[in-house]
């Protein structure tokens, strides 16, 4: 039906989200928005004759759930590449065999997801590679997007030999005689991803369009993107095409900043589809291969304590000159040091922010995994948002324990960060995990894998969250954190009609059955934009 037509959705079990009117029977839409819940929903359907009625049998309708971190190109992309998430190396590899019988001999192979923690072998080499695929430029990325594995072939297109310089911020993993093993961590990684054709902007908005219903079908009606300038330009293209029909906040990577402020560009800008988010820093690396920027070394090391790629100053006047220009600041951090150090900036920042009259802009910290107790409340004292993935921690979990020892009790502390009052926004980080947000629901209250680990109590339960906070961090927070609270993330009067059906209500069903959920529908802006039959 068109967006703008009167719609009324009866006989459900809405839940509002909104604690003065948490649950109705019935709400009301025209233009895309919600214009009445409840009685007066219903109301409005016995007095409007050019109104559409949707008999719901009592199904359960909740607000559309948003993710808060994920990359859109790179997750649609990877639907179409090789799964390297598997349980050992020797699957890999057969993969990669079995995507090169199908590849003519001048295409690169690409794949996404392993995991050398789990891998009993360990990491790669491009010689296995070479075995695997023949003279073929294969090109495959870890499940945590900071290292990457690359073939012989791969290397010499890269132009990386024995005497290629580590690039700042990244490592050329070599042998014991200088020579490239295949693995590339960080920065490294560059020099063979630009070695690889890219889809033009055209070519992306497909990609990204073919990705769109699997998003939908999940339940997601919004998301806050972290890849670059081609998804920005694609996402342009699918807007003006009308065919977007996802509510998409688009960071802006540092390396832009400065175009950003030429332009005047300001978080916020805008429509009710794809809007500025914040400028995207890097403080440190990742915690599966110990980039994350640690203040102690990692256990079992005696002075491995990863890398910090930005220092509390450079952060603060990246975000001086950020915040002059009315953008905010999204800095990913996982280790404890790159917290500390983040948080520093911040400080310096709202000072900054306070003195010359600028507004206290709403930045946030990706991912803030592992923390020093001391600070664990200044987020709270800051007003920084905790944009976190809950399903990060099941995943991490065993390589957080091998890694941190009694650290990782500091680790992926949601229920320290809920109670200190810092604003916690969910997201999966895909394609490094699902976007499927019922799984980041059942981690955050369960601190479980779905196969039940590490037991019935989960892993440090003292972290564990309640639905109504974890339904938060797909709704409301990140509703606030991308400046539309009032129009995002609740079903009241005013906001943008975005709603997903369920036939069962998650509130009164084990934790089990959440990671089976699968919407009946979807709708954004008042239109179903996924629907099976219910």
């Amino acid at each position: 039906m068109p967006p703008n037509d009167f719609l009324l959705l009866y006989n459900a079990k809405v839940f509002t989200n909104n604690p003065a009117e948490l649950q109705v029977s019935a709400l009301a839409i025209q233009n895309g928005r919600i214009i009445a819940v409840g009685p007066k929903a219903e109301m409005l359907g016995r007095q409007e004759n050019e109104l559409t009625r949707v008999d719901l049998a009592g199904h359960i309708v909740w607000p559309g759930l948003i993710d808060s971190h994920l990359h859109l190109e790179h997750y649609a992309q990877s639907l179409d590449r090789i799964d390297c998430e598997t349980e050992s190396r020797d699957t890999c590899l057969k993969r990669v065999t079995e995507r090169a019988m199908q590849t003519p001999k001048d295409q690169w192979i690409l794949g996404h997801g392993w995991n050398q923690n789990l891998w009993v072998e360990g990491f790669g080499s491009a010689a296995l590679l070479n075995e695997a695929a023949p003279n073929y430029p294969v090109y495959l990325t870890a499940k945590s997007l900071h290292a990457g594995w690359a073939s012989s072939t791969a290397l010499r297109l890269a132009g990386i030999t024995r005497d290629t310089p580590d690039p700042q911020g990244g490592k050329i993993d070599r042998d014991t005689h200088g020579n490239p093993t295949g693995i590339l961590f960080e920065n490294a990684m560059a020099l063979v991803e630009k070695a690889i054709p890219e889809p033009t902007d055209a070519q992306a908005s497909e990609i990204i369009a073919r990705a769109l219903p699997t998003l939908w079908q999940l339940g997601l009606t919004g998301v806050h993107d972290f890849d670059r300038r081609r998804c920005f330009s694609a996402l342009q293209i699918l807007h003006a095409q009308n065919r977007l029909k996802l509510r998409v906040v688009k960071s802006i990577p540092l390396d832009n900043l400065s175009h950003a402020v030429e332009v005047g560009l300001r978080t916020g800008f805008g429509d009710e589809f794809l809007w500025v988010g914040a400028v995207k820093l890097f403080a440190d690396g990742a915690l599966g291969p110990q980039t994350a920027a640690m203040l102690k070394p990692y256990q079992g090391s005696a002075d491995q304590t990863g890398m910090l790629f930005l220092n509390a100053k450079e952060i603060f006047e990246y975000g001086c000159q950020a915040a002059r220009s009315g953008l905010s600041l999204a800095v990913h951090a996982i280790g404890d040091r790159a917290n500390h150090e983040v948080l520093n900036a911040f400080q310096q920042l709202r000072k900054y922010e306070a003195e010359n009259n600028l507004p206290a802009l709403r930045h946030r910290i990706e991912h803030v995994q592992i923390t020093d107790p001391v600070d664990l409340s200044r987020l709270a004292n800051l007003n920084i948002t905790a944009s976190v993935q809950p399903i990060h921690a099941t995943s991490d979990m065993d390589i957080a324990d091998r890694y941190l020892g009694g650290r990782s009790a500091h680790a992926y502390a949601y229920a320290s960060l809920q109670k200190s009052g810092a604003v916690l926004s969910f997201g999966s980080d895909a394609p490094v995990e699902s976007p499927n947000p019922f799984w980041g629901l059942y981690a955050a209250v369960t601190r479980r894998r779905q196969n039940g680990q590490p037991g019935p109590k989960g892993w440090y339960p003292e972290q564990r969250l309640t639905l109504q906070q974890a339904l938060a961090g797909y709704t409301t927070n990140p509703a606030y954190t991308s400046g539309v609270e009032g129009r995002q993330g609740q079903l009241t009067p005013g906001c943008w009609a975005d709603l997903i059906v369920l036939k069962k209500d998650p509130f009164t069903i084990a934790p089990e059955e959440w990671v089976h959920i699968k919407p009946l529908a979807t709708m954004v802006g008042g239109e179903w934009v996924w629907r099976s039959t219910f």
